[in-house]
Parts: structure tokens; C-alpha cells; sequence
């Protein structure tokens, strides 16, 4: 299967240490990892490592450092063979890619994140490849992270056209995702995902239902996953379904990244499952690459 993965790439500086530091502390890491980074990137390289083809369209640019998230995303070596293609909306750009500086605790496995999202790298909708848009029906499912509003909408309505699933990931509300929104078919959103006016899990799944969305879960950490199923094509009162989804109970050693993969377990499993399903096996994969340090390491095993 081939997946277009619309969003940010970043930079990630990731440490292991007993503890984030305290103000002017100094501390000593246990380990560190780089890699490339980003909702969408993670999801394509997890759904990659599933098995499938995946597509990044962002922004990466020119800068010497870019050159790391490149050769991250194009790895071969006899341990991670995993070739993500890149189509990047801004090539020439000079400036450094967005970077983010992550320390993961020891003890918990809990992240503290400091980063720089897109708001300062947008790209217009004259920087989508032709060829992009007018092959859109290679792609047998596109998934959008929020942090290239105006690229994703536009490629949403296209790819609605030509009935090829949309799967967000509704990670933190972002503005302009309302555009978006009609022409979604699976929302999938952690519990920090408020829209407007939205206090919790009822208001958002009443909120996404407003745009006809058929399949909506929210994660909870390692609390379980709630879901709807609604069936907007009756022409009386819609039918819907909501439930609840265990999630495998683990010792986390980094939590870091453990949504953006499950975003790509989901685009994997989505394509062969039921939605209940689709949600548990991703589910499973995100404990699993909780247990490792890191967004690769689980793979490895």
C-alpha cells in the first residue's frame, strides 16, 4: 500500500537522563539518539516498517543539517531498512529545519519536549507538485498532522474527489483544521485534542460528528481508547455506535513519539480491518515502541 503523509519533519535531539534538569542544572545524559521527527514523519516510518510505501510532503529545505533527517529517512543498513520518499514543498530554503530537544526520564519513561512546529515554515498551495495532484490516485490513503493547513486542505478536497481515505491526526487543535474537517474519514485524536469550545471527550466527539466524520477515536495514554462509528448516509436520524478499547498495559521506557506511531500503525491497519480493529493492533504497536527508547529502536527487535 502507498500513503501520503502530509505535515512536519523535524530535527530530533533525544536524551535519556534520570530527570529534565532544574533551572541552571547541568546534567548528564545516559544516552542520546538522532533522528527525524515529526507527527507525520513518524506515522510514514512506522507505516513503512509495516510494510508499505510512504510519501512525506513538507517542508525540509537546504540547510546543512537537513542533511541528517535525509540520510535518517533513507536509512539501509543490514539492521533498518526503511526508504521514505520526501517531497519537499520548499527545497531551496536555507534556513536550519525545526528542531526539537527531548529528554526522556529514566525512571518513567515520560518526555519533556521543547520544539519549534511550522508556523514559521508554511508553504503555499503553488508549491504542491503538479504531478502531485493530478496522480493523487496513486496513494491509497493520505494523512495530514495540522501543521500544513492550507497544503493539506487543498489536497484533501482533491483526494475526496477520488474517494481516498483521509486520516487526521488530531494531536493538539490547530487552527484551520475546520476546513478540513468535511473531508475527513477518520479522526483520530489524543485527549489534548480540544476544538473550539470543546471540554472534553463528549464535546469533541459531538464537535467532529457536526461534519459528518464516520470514525472518530480518541486515545487516553495508557487509559483506554474511545470510539464512534456513525452512519451518516441514512436520510432520517444518523446511527451511531460508541465503545471502548483496552490498551495493553505495559512498563514504559519512553513514551515519546508513541502517538505519532500509533497514527501509523492505524494507516497500515485501516487498509486491511475493521475500525475496532484498525484501533487495537495500532494500540499494540504503540505499547510495544514504548518500551524502547527512542522512535526506531522498537523496530529493531
Amino acid at each position: 500500500m502507498n500513503g501520503l503523509f502530509i505535515g512536519l519533519t523535524t530535527l530530533d535531539l533525544i536524551y535519556l537522563a534520570n530527570s529534565p534538569p532544574q533551572n541552571n542544572q547541568k546534567i548528564v545524559a545516559l544516552d542520546y539518539i538522532v533522528a527525524a521527527g515529526g507527527p507525520a514523519t513518524n506515522a510514514a516510518v512506522t507505516f513503512n516498517h509495516l510494510g508499505n510505501s510512504a510519501t512525506i510532503l513538507g517542508v525540509v529545505g537546504s540547510h546543512p543539517m537537513t542533511q541528517l533527517i535525509r540520510s535518517d529517512l533513507e536509512k539501509s543498513t543490514v539492521n533498518q531498512n526503511y526508504q521514505i520518499k520526501i517531497i519537499d514543498l520548499e527545497p531551496t530554503n536555507l534556513n536550519p529545519p525545526p528542531v526539537s530537544s527531548i529528554i526522556v526520564s529514566e525512571a518513567t519513561g515520560e518526555r519533556a519536549v521543547i520544539s519549534i512546529n511550522a508556523v514559521k515554515i508554511p508553504a503555499s498551495i503553488q508549491a504542491i507538485p503538479a504531478d502531485i495532484l493530478q496522480h493523487i490516485d496513486v496513494f491509497d490513503l493520505i494523512l495530514i498532522d495540522g501543521h500544513q493547513m492550507e497544503i493539506s486542505y487543498h489536497i484533501a478536497e482533491v483526494a475526496k474527489s477520488k474517494d481516498i481515505p483521509i486520516v487526521i491526526d488530531g494531536g493538539s487543535w490547530k487552527p484551520g483544521f475546520e476546513k478540513i474537517l468535511p473531508f475527513v474519514d477518520y479522526a483520530i485524536c489524543s485527549a489534548n485534542f480540544y476544538p473550539p469550545n470543546c471540554n472534553n471527550s463528549e464535546d469533541v466527539f459531538t464537535y467532529l460528528s457536526q461534519f459528518s466524520i464516520p470514525h472518530i477515536g480518541i486515545t487516553h495514554g495508557g487509559d483506554s481508547i474511545e470510539y464512534l462509528i456513525s452512519d451518516f448516509s441514512l436520510n432520517t436520524e444518523r446511527l451511531a455506535v460508541k465503545s471502548l478499547i483496552d490498551v495493553p498495559s505495559i512498563q514504559a521506557v519512553d513514551t515519546l513519539g508513541a502517538g505519532d506511531i500509533f497514527h501509523g500503525a492505524f494507516c497500515h491497519y485501516i487498509l486491511r480491518e475493521t475500525f475496532a480493529e484498525a484501533l487495537t493492533l495500532s494500540a499494540q504497536i504503540a505499547a510495544y515502541s514504548c518500551q524502547f527508547f527512542g522512535t526506531r529502536c522498537w523496530m529493531l527487535s
